[in-house]
């Protein structure tokens, strides 16, 4: 039996992987058109739908919105019993549906060329009332859902999604829309964090420790220890020369048998890693992680300014 489950999910994820598949030969000139089309508008893109349509409309406009393409849902029921306010004069309206001849979208179809908004229709039978009427056609054809009575909405819903993501890409790309416009659209998020989040904005909560060279092990730990980071960096008068860290320590107990005489200079570890302020939080993670090290040196322009701990960037929800 759970074998038979089994083959199930995998034979559904299959027959929706290949229905997305073809999706890719049914991209034509109308798709490059309504991608201008959107971008020239002064306006902003209302997508409707009913019932599994209205669900997958909710999630393209939130894309949209996301990548820089102002979007708004209106519901096709609503639309005709009063909604139908919502849409300006400049905007562009998608209207999505499987048959593309449900009553509402029949009703709200002449509203909306009265008005005379630009129509696309991102419909799976292109034969229907909604194809023929609509200004612009988005193909989502699929051949049967994955539904074994083929009657639940499933791959049909699959295709308008990914229809959907790649006209939003279509779009991120088309007006050059970066990493750092991506981050003002996701301020609060972790996305956002990593594309606009600097090592400056984290490192100063930190005190900033430093010994002298020639400081016995007594200063060292006592520095380490009052700074809580683990680490504590080694200079000779104004300039950085090392790193010495809790692992240093740890090694310094297995080599010397005489620890009351060490000095800082002994146990460091010359050239630590550093990072710059202004570089962002995830490099300081990832170059942390590269080197299997918990602490980084922040210098600008050559000069020690404080150091930066793992765990700090962990707080910060990044990663």
């Amino acid at each position: 039996m759970v074998q038979d489950i089994q083959k199930l999910a995998k034979d559904t994820i299959l027959h929706e992987a290949e229905s997305v598949r073809n999706l890719a030969d049914l991209i034509d000139d109308q798709f490059e058109q309504v991608v201008k089309l959107i971008y020239d508008s002064k306006g902003r893109v209302v997508i409707t739908g009913i019932g599994k349509s209205a669900n997958i409309a909710k999630k393209i406009v939130a894309t949209l919105n996301s990548t820089g393409t102002p979007a708004i849902f209106m519901h096709a029921a609503d639309a005709i019993h009063g909604d139908l306010g919502i849409i300006q004069p400049e905007d562009v309206v998608i209207a999505l549906s499987k048959s593309g001849n449900t009553p509402e979208i029949k009703v709200l179809v002449p509203l909306l060329k009265y008005r005379k908004n630009p129509l696309i229709g991102m419909v799976s039978n292109t034969h229907s009332y909604l194809a023929q009427n609509a200004q612009y056609l988005l193909k989502t054809t699929v051949q049967q859902e994955a539904c074994p009575y083929n009657l639940a909405p499933t791959s049909s819903t699959t295709a308008q999604l990914v229809v959907g993501d790649a006209l939003a890409i279509s779009l991120l790309e088309y007006r050059g829309f970066s990493k750092e416009d991506f981050a003002r659209y996701h301020p609060g998020g972790a996305l956002g964090k990593k594309l606009y989040l600097t090592v400056e904005k984290i490192y100063q909560q930190n005190e900033v420790p430093r010994v002298q060279l020639e400081d016995n092990i007594r200063e060292v730990i006592i520095e380490i220890s009052s700074k809580r980071l683990g680490a504590t960096a080694v200079m000779d008068g104004d300039q950085l020369v090392g790193i010495i860290t809790d692992g240093d320590l740890r090694r310094m107990l297995e080599r010397y048998d005489k620890v009351e005489e060490v000095r800082a200079l002994d146990i460091m570890s010359h050239n630590p890693k550093t990072i710059s302020p202004d570089e962002l939080a995830i490099n300081a993670f990832n170059l942390m992680e590269d080197h299997n090290i918990t602490q980084l040196i922040v210098k600008t322009n050559g000069q020690y300014m404080g150091m930066i701990h793992l765990h700090d960037i962990l707080k910060e929800g990044i990663v």
